[in-house]
């Protein structure tokens, strides 16, 4: 199960340049992960200074 972006997002894009597979895009006032392409490895997660991302 892909980790998903809560509404906490801060639209600031620090999970985005963590990514290692480039799954996460900006949509409107925050990002998403596409769950297609995300591996499940939460670098995401590691990287969010809000902790807006969950597994």
């Amino acid at each position: 199960m892909a980790y998903k972006i809560t509404d906490a997002c801060i639209n600031c894009g620090a999970c985005a340049a963590g990514c290692p597979v480039e799954a996460i895009a900006e949509a409107g006032d925050k990002h998403e992960i596409n769950a297609d392409v995300c591996i499940d490895c939460g670098a995401c997660a590691d990287t969010c200074p809000v902790g807006a991302i969950e597994a």
